[in-house]
């Protein structure tokens, strides 16, 4: 495993934006992750989308929860310091696993990621969240972009189909998705180096613009939870939905399906 240090500094900011930059994170699991992205992309999951929306040139891959199924995933996962550095940022003894995503535009790919959080479309709720978002690839304008402490809002965001753009629920309990650039929100982006990773709260509102470069941004994901995690319901059906998991409202996730890295 390789061992980063996270200072009372990093995890201050983590605590009050919602959103810090980890430099090197996965830096010695490159390879790793580029053949496991390449896996997917030739064997896709049942959650695999190409995010075909009218008008939009390129492709947009994404897929999730491949970490059973993709032994390069799976090292990554329990070798990297993902866990440590997790803990660390949230502030948590334990740290538990709960999906993989991986997230590919091509060349030429004009549709962006829209504004959204991750927290309305799962259904788990806790303070003690983070996901990293690493590129494979160097990226500047096709970087992960998200917004200083919109993980406290009191109201979250409504959760919506990215190619589509309808709503999952019922709009009523949930803020409309807002526009940062238009109304000035305080937007945090860096330029990343392949393996430098973003380590976000999952109530951080966060998108992404396309890429128009003439290289591949290839992303890896990685969804972690904290000591106080728990299984909430939600009006509908969630993103991931993993069927038949039998939980119930509290409980802390199961560990056969999520397990325990620390």
């Amino acid at each position: 495993m390789t061992g980063l240090d996270i200072d009372a500094a990093t995890t201050d900011r983590y605590q009050r934006d919602g959103v810090v930059v980890i430099r090197g994170l996965f830096a010695d699991h490159l390879e790793d992750l580029r053949a496991g992205i390449a896996r997917n992309m030739a064997v896709p999951g049942p959650y695999a989308s190409t995010n075909d929306k009218p008008g939009e040139t390129g492709l947009f891959f994404d897929d999730y929860c491949n970490w059973q199924r993709i032994p390069e995933f799976e090292r990554v996962i329990r070798q990297s310091a993902a866990a440590d550095v997790a803990a660390a940022l949230m502030g948590s003894e334990r740290v538990q696993l709960f999906h993989d995503h991986i997230l590919v535009k091509e060349p030429g790919t004009s549709m962006a990621t829209p504004w959204h959080q991750d927290g309305p479309y799962y259904f788990v709720e806790g303070r003690q969240t983070v996901s990293f978002w690493s590129p494979l690839d160097p990226v500047t304008d096709a970087s992960l972009r998200c917004v200083a402490g919109s993980h406290v809002w009191p109201k979250p965001v409504l959760p919506t189909r990215w190619a589509k753009g309808d709503a999952f629920f019922d709009p009523a309990p949930y803020r409309p998705v807002p526009d940062p650039d238009a109304e000035g929100m305080d937007i945090r982006e860096w330029d990343l180096a392949p393996g430098d990773a973003v380590a976000f709260h999952f109530a951080t509102l966060h998108g992404a613009r396309g890429n128009l470069d003439g290289s591949r941004r290839r992303a890896f994901s990685l969804r972690l939870l904290g000591d106080d995690a728990r299984y909430t319901e939600r009006p509908g059906p969630t993103s991931p939905p993993f069927p038949g998991h039998n939980m119930v409202q509290g409980q802390r996730l199961r560990e056969d399906w999520f397990p325990m890295l620390r």
